[in-house]
């Protein structure tokens, strides 16, 4: 908080509150905490404006108050002292100067399409928002990389990389709103990773500017390369806690070929489970495979009349961007049908195939219209498994009396279970966040983990803890304090 930074410098000259308790009433003790840290932030915003233009500072309460949440239920937030919106590597470097100086917590953000409050305000912080950080610098089709800046939109690289032929595998749901940094910065999936992996194995090398203003730049642009720690892949994941994404070298893909999707249904999930695990211990490769149970399938259907069957307790669509899709699917198709599929339905063309990958992409969106507020949980698996999650989730969903919808990134054990609840209801809210705690513990017992693709935040610290032990968490630390001796980057989050 801002009266703990103002009380930890030794240069100041006033009294500390609580000095002499005596000889104050408890409202001018608070008179005083106020006044000492409206001081702080006129300092705080007169040094950020040495190196930063007045429209990238931002003070008014009402416009700073809406950079304080991301997406995520149940995660605190405190209340920003000042939002800055850089444009260039050196204005990051001068608040990052200030935040060290001043002794000031900096949280990084993007888009703030997080689901674990990592991207959530502490109490008296510069929010450091990263979105005028834009630029696409470079793409190369012959060393098949591109080089940008934290707030580039993944649709919008994505965009720009197919103009050359090439492709950025990374397509988190929110690809449309989400940023580059943000991706970075919580390590994120997508519906292609199970052919295509996770931005972790994209980012190839980054500029990092670090807590106290030093500029760092990691890993290479080279196809190989070994030199030293991989700081590269530390930062990828670390949300914030260990320096300032600036700039970030891609590995981009060529272009693949139009997938074509296959739906299949199924009179349970284990079913569907069970047609995954087929099709991955067949040696089948799908561009993506994803499932999405009844209750999802119907809150898509109802908020965006898709016309997707209501009658199948869970849909399984497969996808091969192949130059023989259409034969992929069939031997694909077969494995659903041995497995019990009631039902499969290979697209017809490229429009149709968007049309089914469009649902998958609403389900989130459609959850969430079913009661208002969702609590989206991340609890990967392994494969072997996915059949027991499901059938937990349905149990746990009974134990609360709470609708639950499952949909999951399913070749690779990646489940969302999410939990739709009425957050005006005291009660309902609070069943919701124990059905949620119960799901995490659940993943644990089937030898999974807390967070496949969302990160730790705010929401998951007590489960990290749990699911990495002690040492881990010791080891963290260590790591932490290495690069942010003074804890003034995103603190709170992670451990």
């Amino acid at each position: 908080m801002i009266m703990s930074r103002i009380e930890a410098r030794p240069d100041e000259d006033s009294v500390a509150v609580g000095s002499a308790p005596e000889r104050l009433t408890e409202n001018r003790a608070e008179d005083l905490t106020e006044d000492r840290a409206e001081d702080l932030t006129q300092r705080l915003t007169e040094r950020l404006l040495t190196g930063l233009p007045a429209e990238a500072v931002l003070t008014d309460p009402d416009v700073t108050g809406s950079y304080a949440n991301d997406m995520a239920s149940f995660c605190e937030a405190g209340t920003p002292a000042v939002v800055v919106l850089p444009r260039t590597v050196e204005q990051v470097q001068h608040v990052m100067r200030t935040a060290t100086d001043l002794r000031i917590p900096v949280v990084p953000q993007g888009a703030r399409t997080g689901l674990s409050g990592a991207a959530n305000a502490s109490e008296g912080c510069i929010v450091l928002s990263l979105t005028k950080m834009d630029r696409i610098l470079e793409i190369s089709p012959v060393d098949r990389i591109a080089v940008v800046e934290p707030g580039v939109i993944n649709a919008t690289l994505s965009r720009a990389v197919n103009e050359h032929g090439l492709y950025y595998p990374p397509d988190p749901s929110s690809w449309e709103m989400c940023t580059i940094g943000g991706n970075i910065g919580t390590a994120s999936g997508g519906l292609c990773c199970v052919k295509y992996g996770v931005t972790a194995e994209y980012v190839l090398g980054l500029d990092v500017v670090l807590a106290d203003g030093r500029l760092m730049t990691t890993g290479r642009r080279t196809a190989k390369g070994v030199a030293g720690y991989d700081l590269t892949r530390l930062f990828v994941g670390s949300e914030g806690s260990l320096g300032i994404v600036v700039r970030a070298t891609l590995a981009l893909k060529p272009q693949p070929p139009q997938q074509l999707v296959l739906a299949a249904e199924f009179a349970s999930g284990s079913a569907a489970c069970d047609a995954v695990c087929r099709i991955m211990e067949g040696g089948h490769v799908p561009s993506l495979l994803e499932l999405m149970d009844r209750t999802t399938v119907k809150a898509v259907n109802d908020m965006a009349h898709m016309g997707l069957p209501e009658s199948t307790e869970a849909l399984l669509l497969a996808a091969f961007d192949t130059h023989d899709p259409a034969a992929d699917l069939a031997a694909v198709g077969a494995l659903c049908e041995a497995a019990g599929a009631t039902q499969v339905v290979p697209a017809e063309d490229a429009a149709e195939s968007e049309l089914l990958l469009q649902a998958r992409r609403l389900s989130l969106t459609g959850l969430e219209a079913v009661k208002g507020t969702t609590m989206i949980d991340d609890v990967c698996v392994p494969r072997s498994r996915l059949a027991e999650m499901l059938e937990g989730v349905d149990r746990i969903a009974e134990k609360y009396r709470l609708t639950i919808g499952v949909v999951a990134h399913a070749g690779d054990g990646n489940t969302h279970p999410t939990v739709c609840f009425d957050a005006s209801d005291p009660d309902e809210s609070r069943r919701a966040r124990e059905s949620f705690d119960e799901i995490m513990a659940l993943g644990l017992e089937l030898g999974g983990t807390i967070t496949g693709e969302h990160g730790v935040g705010v929401l998951k610290k007590e489960w990290l803890a749990r699911e990495i032990g002690p040492v881990g968490i010791e080891m963290q630390r260590a790591v932490k304090t290495a690069f942010d001796p003074l804890g003034i980057l995103n603190p709170g989050k992670l451990f």
